[in-house]
């Protein structure tokens, strides 16, 4: 009877190492720094973010020279002009900031379109060298504090380095 437990017991640790499961990890924001595509997109995105600035800078400048032009000529103008001239500086203060809101979602998008693919891309590398070297989960150690130990898992960055032409 001992000798059956002791098959079935070597049999079962077997199987269940037959099945182990491979984990590997990725440092998925440096392999995004060593991409090429991604310093281009960022000059692309520095440019893009100037422009909304300066679009902004210069109605802000608008905004400063209608409002002294205003103060000149205070004294001779009506009241009910001044009325006019006060609304459209309040109007156009408002336009201000509404482009400064806009502005902000405006560079969000720009870096999902720049970056977007480019982040597929790597993702799709990382899946790809995970399915073709049998891993069944790949985790991300460029997250802060999301591994602190891993005994059995492979670091997969230089295959997917390579995956994606990264020397």
């Amino acid at each position: 009877m001992k000798r059956y437990f002791f098959i079935l017991l070597l049999t079962v640790a077997t199987v269940t190492t037959s099945f182990a499961q491979k984990y590997g990890h990725v440092n998925f924001g440096n392999l995004l720094s060593e991409m090429p595509e991604v310093e281009s997109a960022e000059a692309q995105l520095q440019a893009y973010e100037k422009e909304q600035l300066a679009i902004g800078e210069g109605m802000v400048e608008k905004l400063k020279a209608d409002f002294a032009a205003a103060q000149a000529k205070k004294d001779d103008t009506t009241p009910k002009e001044l009325a006019t001239i006060e609304a459209k500086l309040q109007k156009d203060q408002a336009a201000i900031q509404q482009f400064e809101q806009q502005m902000g979602v405006n560079i969000e998008k720009k870096r999902q379109e720049l970056l977007g693919p480019i982040i597929q891309k790597a993702k799709d590398a990382v899946n790809k060298v995970a399915k073709d070297q049998g891993y069944q989960m790949v985790f991300d150690s460029s997250v802060f504090g999301s591994i602190m130990f891993a005994q059995d898992a492979t670091d997969l960055t230089p295959a997917v380095r390579t995956a994606l032409g990264i020397k």
